[in-house]
């Protein structure tokens, strides 16, 4: 795509409905980002998001894709410890998931990492510029690689990647000319979140694009709907009318046999066979065959 000149769409998903609906949209990639610990888990940042969490979702989100690629989100501390532990965990994205590739934050510093999980045939997508993950080193959400030492920095990251074998890399929060130098330098594809028109593709948050996070809305993102307000006014008035008795109605309600519903009202009425004089056998037994007998309390 990158080589015929074709922006490549991708968006977060973390589910299977929403999977279901990027698929159809006609995204070429779904990311199940651990974006999810915030948008779907309610956490702060990224960084609680553990292994299990993310395969619980990828596996979601796979059984409702047909098209797109899937690239699992490696969470923090899943990769960085060691190349051992990290392709043993990008491996259970692939065999127990079913995802098709991985996504890891970092750029020099992972890229022997990245060379190794490549080289077990593992497809690997990068992650440079604000790595979430490393939040807390960066003192907040600020774009990187403003400063002529910090561009040069995200460059060589950028080219390191390309080296290790990932076959794309996010560039996210880093100024649009930056992006466009790196992008022009790669051979492979750059996705930019934040980083300008002028990158191979871009990504987005499904909660953020469609107006269902009501928490910051970055400045990086267009709201091309207000679901979360749709969603809230139709439970507004589901309870209204639940609490007004306006739902459910007889569109809404069954019908049973007459003849049926004639037989219970009867048997209902009859009283209950008796054992001796003074009470009943220990249980209340039906008083129609076709109804099994109450058990004893």
């Amino acid at each position: 795509m990158k080589r015929r000149g074709e922006r490549i769409v991708m968006l977060t998903a973390y589910d299977f409905p929403s999977a279901r609906l990027v698929d159809a949209a006609g995204a070429d990639v779904i990311l199940v980002g651990d974006t999810l610990g915030m948008v779907v888990l309610g956490y702060d940042t990224t960084v609680p998001v553990t292994m299990e969490e993310m395969l619980h979702h990828v596996k979601a989100v796979v059984r409702g894709v047909r098209h797109a690629l899937v690239v699992a989100d490696m969470p923090f501390m899943s990769y960085q410890i060691g190349a051992d532990d990290a392709l043993r965990n990008a491996a259970r994205f692939l065999k127990e998931a079913g995802a098709q590739a991985v996504k890891l934050e970092g750029g020099t510093t992972v890229a022997d990492t990245v060379r190794r999980l490549v080289d077990a045939g593992i497809p690997v997508m990068g992650h440079i510029g604000l790595t979430p993950q490393s939040l807390h080193q960066f003192g907040g959400y600020k774009v990187q690689g403003k400063t002529p030492q910090a561009a040069i920095r995200l460059m060589n990251d950028a080219i390191a990647l390309e080296q290790a074998g990932a076959f794309a890399v996010v560039l996210e929060l880093v100024p649009s000319a930056l992006a466009r130098l790196i992008t022009q330098r790669l051979r492979v594809p750059t996705i930019g979140i934040g980083a300008g028109a002028d990158c191979d593709g871009q990504v987005q948050v499904f909660h953020d694009l469609l107006g269902l996070f009501e928490g910051f809305v970055p400045k990086h993102t267009r709201q091309y709907a207000q679901v979360g307000e749709t969603i809230r006014t139709a439970l507004a008035a589901y309870a209204s009318d639940v609490r007004d008795g306006r739902f459910p109605t007889e569109e809404q309600s069954f019908s049973m046999d007459e003849k049926a519903l004639t037989e219970l009202k009867t048997s209902s009425d009859r009283p209950e066979h008796t054992n001796g004089k003074n009470g009943t056998n220990g249980a209340r037994r039906s008083a129609h065959p076709s109804f099994p007998a109450l058990p004893p309390r």
